[in-house]
């Protein structure tokens, strides 16, 4: 049997956001325990060039909710980028959770071969539907997803693999 586009994608960060989501509630409840404003973890990064947690969580949600639009023909709702805490970041996965329920498998499957256009500042890109999946969602998604979780392990959130899996 083979696996669909829709199998690989939307059960996929489903699976992670949840993760994320509970990565997140762990972050709060030490910060609270240990009395450590929230913004402290927030603005936190891994090095001084690279985006710090809210920026990380947030472009993983964009980048499966865009994803998942670009391959399911759809357009993808637009968010602001202006979370201020632990709460406001647990609402942007929500509402990524509930587009990506929003979309059916009819939507998503057969985009294998569906020419995907990403235009960005300079160019435009062009990938077939399943290489844009494998080759760049998924990568950049997991990117982000890991650079989340490595920031708040780096700054003494108590959280593990099993977190990251969602397996405990």
């Amino acid at each position: 049997m083979s696996l669909s586009m829709y199998q690989a994608s939307i059960p996929v960060f489903t699976r992670q956001l949840n993760n994320l989501s509970t990565i997140l509630g762990i972050a709060a409840a030490h910060a609270e325990e240990k009395k450590i404003e929230q913004s402290v973890f927030l603005n936190a990064r891994l090095a001084p060039d690279m985006f710090p947690l809210s920026r990380q969580v947030q472009i993983a949600c964009d980048g499966a909710k865009a994803g998942a639009a670009l391959l399911a023909g759809v357009e993808a709702p637009s968010q602001a980028d202006d979370e201020t805490s632990f709460a406001e970041l647990q609402a942007r996965i929500t509402t990524t959770l509930n587009f990506l329920a929003s979309l059916n498998a009819a939507q998503i499957d057969g985009s294998e071969a569906r020419t995907i256009t990403l235009k960005r500042r300079d160019k435009e890109t062009q990938f077939q539907g399943q290489a844009f999946l494998l080759d760049h969602v998924l990568p950049n998604f997991y990117f982000h997803y890991t650079t989340a979780y490595a920031i708040l392990r780096h700054n003494g959130v108590s959280i593990g693999k099993r977190d990251f899996l969602g397996t405990r």
